[in-house]
């Protein structure tokens, strides 16, 4: 977690989903990457992944037993942000909840600042 006040919050939805992927690739050691590059429909998007190694400007984030990784630059545009996993009749899927966000495409995959 970074000492400089930038925070990521997991809900407890979130930490089970991931947790619940790890056993299914039978590797303990994986993280949950998320990052932030330009493109979408609204400007920036989000991208989520998983990931078995730490890089120098990544910072990490952890809920129960799961860790989340963010890149530095990322974490910027993420600042306060709060990743939940949510399951509804058309679909599940990791949201983010962006309070640095002035708006998202209807999708949640994408936003602008």
């Amino acid at each position: 977690m970074p000492d400089d006040g930038r925070i990521l919050n997991l809900t407890e939805s979130a930490a089970r989903r991931i947790a619940e992927l790890r056993r299914a690739e039978s590797n303990d050691a994986l993280m949950l990457r998320i990052a932030v590059s330009g493109g979408g429909c609204s400007g920036f998007q989000y991208g989520f992944s998983f990931d078995d190694k730490v890089n120098g400007d990544d910072l990490t984030f952890r809920r129960d037993d799961v860790t989340v990784v963010v890149d530095d630059t990322s974490l910027d545009l993420l600042a306060g942000a709060e990743i939940d996993y949510v399951e509804e009749l058309i679909g599940a899927s990791f949201q983010v909840k962006n309070p640095n966000a002035s708006s998202s495409c209807g999708c949640g995959t994408s936003f602008a600042l």
